[in-house]
C-alpha cells in the first residue's frame, strides 16, 4: 500500500461515517504566537475545539501537514521525524470515546487487516489532578483487547494538549503496533523506559 492509498482509504472511511473532509492548514500558524510551526493535527482546530462553529460541521477529517523540532536530535530512527502528516478525525461536540475508539479499531482491524493480537493500547493512569481513564480501558476490553495489551501511563505519555500554555486538553488513549522485537523485561510496554536500545522498535 502506498502513502497516497493509505491517505485516501483513511479519509474515505471517515467520510462514509459522516465526516467532512477539510484541507490541510498552513505549516505557519495563523494568529498563534505560541509556536513557530503547525505541530499537530489538532493545532489549526483549537478555536473549534473550544466551541467556535466550523463551516464543515461537527464531524471533520483531514490530512494535516506538521513540523515538529522538539526531538530533532533523535531524527533518523523508527519513531522520530520533523515533517510528517497526521491523519485526523474530529468530533466537535458530536461523538466521544465510544465512537472514536470503535471507529479507530474498525479501521485498523477490518480495513488495514491488522491482527488484534498485534495491537497494544495505552490509557491515562490518573493522578492527583484527574482520575484514571477507566472508560477508555473498558471500551478497549469490550472490543476484544486482552488486559495485558492495555497499558496505563501518566500525564507525560497519555495527556493530550494543550498546544500552548492554555487550551483544550485531557486524557488520551493511544494505539501501538507490536513489531515483534524481544521484550526487554516483564514491564516492557509502548512507553518503556528500561534503557534497552531496541525498546523504541518494539512498539510503533
Amino acid at each position: 500500500m502506498t502513502a497516497n492509498e493509505l491517505r485516501t482509504m483513511y479519509v474515505n472511511f471517515f467520510k462514509e461515517r459522516g465526516h467532512k473532509e477539510i484541507a490541510s492548514a498552513s505549516l505557519l500558524p495563523e494568529n498563534d504566537p505560541t509556536v513557530l510551526f503547525t505541530t499537530a493535527g489538532m493545532h489549526p482546530l483549537v478555536p473549534y475545539l473550544l466551541g467556535e462553529k466550523h463551516p464543515g460541521g461537527k464531524r471533520l477529517t483531514d490530512v494535516q501537514k506538521c513540523v515538529r523540532t522538539e526531538d530533532i536530535d533523535e531524527v533518523g530512527d523508527d519513531t522520530h521525524c520533523t515533517f510528517f502528516e497526521m491523519l485526523g478525525n474530529w468530533s466537535l461536540g458530536d461523538y466521544f470515546k465510544q465512537e472514536a475508539i470503535s471507529m479507530s479499531f474498525d479501521f485498523l482491524t477490518n480495513y488495514l487487516h491488522i491482527p488484534v493480537e498485534k495491537l497494544a493500547v495505552t490509557v491515562f493512569e490518573g493522578d492527583e489532578l484527574a482520575p484514571a481513564d477507566v472508560e477508555a480501558e473498558e471500551i478497549w476490553k469490550s472490543l476484544g483487547l486482552k488486559k495485558d495489551r492495555i497499558f496505563r501511563y501518566g500525564r507525560e505519555n497519555n495527556w493530550w494538549g494543550p498546544a500552548g500554555q492554555t487550551g483544550p486538553c485531557g486524557p488520551d488513549t493511544e494505539i501501538f503496533y507490536d513489531m515483534g522485537k524481544p521484550e526487554c523485561g516483564p514491564d516492557c510496554g509502548p512507553s518503556c523506559q528500561c534503557g534497552v536500545p531496541e525498546r523504541q522498535q518494539h512498539y510503533f
